[in-house]
């Protein structure tokens, strides 16, 4: 037969396991931080893939231009451009 002592740390030990399941407020701030670190590693990779396509469009526009001069200089001088 079970005793009251038997009783009482049965008790704890199920209240304690259960506690165990939920997380915890200190687990909880470990997710923001990890959140926030993650939140501010894709922005700074944002911020680079931005830049790096604005950088693309101002060589492209550069490109286009010095092709169009080749094309230019290249008819004034009679010859024959292919691309």
């Amino acid at each position: 037969m079970l005793t009251d002592e038997d009783i009482v740390k049965i008790v704890k030990a199920v209240t304690k396991a259960e506690v165990e399941l939920f997380p915890s407020k200190a687990d909880f701030e470990d997710l923001r931080k990890d959140f926030r670190s993650l939140q501010t590693s894709v922005d700074n990779y944002s911020k680079k893939t931005d830049d790096y396509h604005l950088e693309l469009a101002v060589y492209k526009h550069k490109v286009n231009q010095l092709e169009a001069w080749v094309k230019e200089a290249a008819k004034k001088l009679g010859l024959s451009y292919n691309q």
